[in-house]
């Protein structure tokens, strides 16, 4: 079966480096052409990642506000103050007044205008259509801020707050990010692989497929968005082009690497090119394969906005394997050996597996395995605990890393209104138990104020609830645990707690529920993919082992660098999943180029020296990959929301910690100590390793 796979690579290898290797490069282009023009815009990219599980309570209180006259209809807050800190006039409220008519805010038998305890702020409700999102009410909200401003005296301040400002500026934050995010990527790519290979032509040719298939991903995302009713918002969209770049380079570096080295062995550039697709193409697959799997467990989670991303960063990196198998060789091929210029390799016969910084390296560090090994798990423990005083959770004013005046209304209104006045809870029951539901209300601790706000054509009654908790405090979640352990003992009530802060807890506790799940199946994929390419159970759990530890110390190390270098004030709900996922997934990427090229080198040379040879010849590539990835991810940096900064920071550190010291220290650190019993129950073909002494002279 071996014997019949390497004669496909073989063919495969043949079709897309021979002379009419052209045509499939040219095939490949028609394609992208061809699905960029059928898939259409990415009409949800302006949208906030969408969090919450529609079987969530929080969701299906949000549902049951339709059977409400006031249904399709959500209230964005106008807040208004005096610049000077003074207390509202008559003539500032008279000023207010007229802006709300301006608005189109209809008249109430109460009044419009609900005036702060300390009479210098006031608050009034705008309703907003409940259907509009993304750059669609961006442009509302603009126009109503633009509208409530309009005209008035000197000293007032009026700010523009509630869910769908809070919308509105998410989406105009990311108004031209994702190209900003596209650029920068592709200009920290082309330096990185410039410095690389030091050539200025080299670099245009994987930067070109790779780019390609950022932009085929994007459609493809768009695509399956239409189809499967997923949301390919403005977060995801950024995670995928992210990860397409960076996984695609590190595909691209692998094969250009090894391609560099058949040429020192080959005067035809074709044959070295085929060896190259050959050799490179059976880990670059394997790898590709093993983070598809892992971004596939997302589909079992309960977070809408994961499961978007599990499909999309999957297709999208379907995509970019494609493209640099497929266009990236024939490109190759059609530029000849020139393509290095001027550093051409020359067929001289040097194995780079015996020579350069790495070979130093990987000799050091089989001479004394087991200090190696123990001093670099130290520093990987150390970093993990960080961990231990990390908070989890971000509240909604905390999302934001720009500037948002739905932020600063909301700010403004907690400093002259009872906390939890700017974002009461919603609760909604039964009508004919509504009396002793309000009781309830009223008993539990922590309601500052509990008001019904409407009946229902369907039998339902409706409560705005105040508390006193600070919104997104865990204070606020506890009340709304509270509200709903009162409310739901309540006989025939049917009684559902929702509005932001209920939303917020929903998250949360859906978030843990998928960690506890997902992160075991990611973990059984990765093993499983590693015993089926490596046919070694000693290896496979050895590898998964140092690469949890390597995230688990890259979470601890980017919680710890979130919080004291950049003041964030917790991790949000999703980065730990995603961080992991992305650590244990791309860290076993390097895992697979190290550990394949050791099997084989170790076939003919013995354990040790297979070792050692796989990293004097895979280091500067992975080292380059490492670096590739590592800042790309930081690049997430320049999209609008703390979470993907955070992710950048983590995934990056990560990269770095897995390819300095997890591939280049602990990994052959390791192999050494266990000696052939790692390959078991499959040997390499020959045995017999050297010793660390006599590997120099290899």
């Amino acid at each position: 079966m071996r014997a019949s796979s390497g004669q496909g690579w073989d063919r495969f290898a043949q079709l897309v480096t021979g002379r009419r290797s052209w045509a499939v490069l040219l095939a490949v282009v028609a394609a992208a052409v061809a699905v960029m023009a059928l898939a259409g815009s990415n009409d949800s990219a302006g949208r906030a990642p969408v969090s919450l599980p529609s079987s969530a309570e929080s969701a299906r209180a949000a549902a049951a506000v339709a059977d409400f006259p006031d249904a399709g209809q959500a209230a964005a807050i106008m807040v208004a103050t005096r610049t000077d800190d003074g207390v509202l006039t008559a003539p500032d409220l008279a000023a207010l007044e007229d802006a709300l008519v301006r608005a189109d805010v209809p008249s109430t038998s109460g009044p419009r205008l609900v005036p702060a305890p300390d009479g210098r702020a006031a608050i009034a409700q705008i309703p907003v259509s409940a259907d509009l999102n993304g750059f669609a009410l961006t442009d509302r909200i603009d126009a109503l801020r633009a509208t409530v401003t309009t005209g008035l005296p000197e000293p007032l301040r009026v700010q523009v707050t509630g869910g769908p400002a809070f919308g509105a500026d998410i989406a105009d934050s990311f108004s031209g990010a994702n190209t900003l995010l596209l650029i920068v990527t592709a200009l920290v790519v082309m330096t990185l692989l410039i410095v690389t290979y030091r050539s200025p032509i080299l670099w245009l040719v994987p930067l070109a497929v790779v780019g390609l298939a950022d932009r085929v991903a994007t459609s493809v995302g768009t695509a399956l968005a239409q189809l499967t009713g997923l949301t390919f918002d403005g977060s995801t969209s950024g995670i995928t082009s992210v990860l397409v770049f960076g996984a695609g380079t590190n595909y691209a570096l692998l094969l250009v690497s090894r391609y560099r080295d058949e040429l020192h062995r080959h005067a035809d550039h074709r044959v070295a090119l085929r060896a190259a697709v050959r050799h490179a193409a059976p880990a670059i697959v394997a790898s590709n394969i093993t983070v598809v799997l892992a971004l596939l467990t997302l589909l079992l989670a309960a977070l809408p906005n994961t499961r978007s991303l599990g499909a999309f960063a999957a297709a999208g990196l379907v995509v970019a394997l494609i493209f640099v198998l497929f266009a990236l060789p024939p490109a190759l091929a059609l530029c000849g050996r020139r393509v290095f210029w001027p550093f051409v390799p020359s067929a001289d016969g040097r194995d780079p597996a015996e020579h350069g910084l790495w070979a130093a390296v990987a000799m050091r560090v089989v001479r004394r395995p087991a200090v190696v090994a123990g001093a670099a798990s130290a520093v990987l423990v150390v970093f993990a605990t960080g961990l231990a005083t990390t908070d989890i959770g971000l509240s909604r004013t905390e999302q934001f890393r720009v500037e948002a005046e739905s932020v600063d209304g909301l700010q403004t209104m907690a400093a002259h209104f009872p906390s939890g006045s700017a974002d009461p809870a919603v609760v909604i029951a039964r009508t004919t138990a509504s009396d002793s539901v309000q009781s309830e209300l009223e008993k539990v601790q922590g309601v500052s104020r509990a008001t019904r706000t409407g009946t229902s054509d369907g039998g339902t009654t409706r409560w705005s609830v105040v508390l006193d908790a600070t919104p997104g405090s865990a204070e606020a979640f506890s009340t709304v645990e509270a509200i709903r352990t009162a409310v739901g003992g309540v006989p025939g009530a049917d009684a559902l707690v929702g509005g932001s802060d209920a939303e917020a807890l929903d998250i949360r506790d859906a978030a843990r529920r998928d960690q506890a799940m997902v992160i075991p199946l990611i973990l059984a994929v990765v093993l499983l993919v590693l015993l089926v390419l490596l046919r070694a159970v000693p290896a496979a759990v050895l590898l998964v082992g140092v690469t949890v530890l390597s995230a688990l110390a890259a979470l601890g190390a980017g919680s710890w660098i979130s919080d004291t270098v950049f003041g964030f004030p917790a991790l949000d709900t999703n980065v730990p999943l995603f961080g992991f996922l992305f650590l244990v997934a791309l860290g076993v990427d390097y895992t697979i180029f190290l550990v394949t090229r050791a099997r084989e080198e170790a076939a003919a040379h013995g354990t040790t020296q297979g070792m050692v040879r796989a990293v004097a010849s895979t280091g500067a590539v992975i080292t380059s990959a490492g670096a590739v990835l590592a800042a790309v991810f930081c690049v997430l940096g320049v999209l609008p929301l703390i979470t993907l900064t955070q992710l950048g920071i983590v995934v990056g550190v990560g990269i770095l910690l897995d390819t300095f010291v997890v591939r280049t220290l602990v990994v052959p650190a390791l192999f050494e100590l266990l000696g052939d019993k790692v390959w078991w129950p499959s040997m390499p073909a020959k045995t017999g390793a050297a010793h660390p002494e006599t590997v120099a002279t290899a």
